[in-house]
């Protein structure tokens, strides 16, 4: 499947997609993976560093600290390749860039403004094989991606740069179809570990890890979470298991 037709969002809870007839198996396309994901996020917007989004940043933050070396990355070793093996990673750093976004931004506004980063702020490290940049959106900002939008059309995705930059994108929950009936942190870490971990096995979308009829590994098992070390995440579909682990 092109990439550019490629399951890459998280869908809002109660319209994931229906349960396939026959079991899910996600196979490798042969394109890059993320070995060793290194996590840099970006807090687009000044109203992250007032209440209550400063608590926001805080537990983004830990909860990137934890997840890149908890059980949920060591689940993924299973769609490690030759020459690739998936394991722990870390958060190498954040930044809340005080410039308010519009009130629409569209995937190219994402890509201009992380190029933009790259090439004028020292603090902002240069991409490298296992780089991956999140970029979170704050409340009133609608996400446009391939003619959807934002609590329209999904809760987040994750996207590349010319096969050289990785990057997901996480709008801000404003709607109740991207919070699951979950609390809004726990909706943002279930969301953002459904697009780390897809990320990481399929950085393309539709060119690593992929399921012509169901997507990445996070896409068969949307707004199904659990939680680990208080911190809760989405299920992850396992060829191994056979099932959401």
């Amino acid at each position: 499947m092109a990439a550019e037709s490629a399951i890459r969002i998280v869908p809002l809870h109660g319209v994931e997609a229906v349960a396939p007839v026959a079991a899910p198996s996600l196979t490798y396309r042969g394109g890059p993976l993320l070995a060793e994901a290194q996590v840099f996020v970006f807090f687009w917007g000044d109203a992250w560093a007032q209440d209550p989004l400063v608590g926001i940043v805080q537990q983004i933050n830990a909860f990137f600290d934890y997840v890149l070396t908890s059980p949920l990355i060591d689940q993924l070793a299973e769609y490690s390749v030759p020459g690739t093996t998936i394991s722990h990673g870390a958060r190498v750093g954040s930044i809340e860039l005080t410039t308010a976004p519009p009130s629409n931004v569209s995937d190219g506004d994402i890509q201009q403004l992380i190029q933009q980063e790259l090439s004028s702020d020292p603090a902002v490290p240069q991409p490298n094989s296992s780089s991956l940049y999140f970029v979170y959106l704050p409340p009133g900002v609608s996400v446009g991606l391939n003619g959807g939008a934002s609590c329209v059309n999904f809760c987040g995705y994750h996207n590349d740069i010319n096969g050289q930059i990785f990057y997901a994108v996480m709008p801000y929950p404003d709607c109740s179809g991207c919070v699951g009936g979950l609390s809004l942190t726990d909706a943002i870490t279930s969301v953002s570990s459904h697009e780390l971990c897809e990320a990481i096995t399929d950085p393309i979308p539709g060119q690593g890890w992929y399921d012509d009829q169901n997507g990445e590994i996070g896409d068969i098992c949307s707004w199904q979470t659990k939680q680990l070390s208080g911190f809760t995440v989405q299920l992850e579909w396992s060829n191994k298991a056979g099932s959401c682990i």
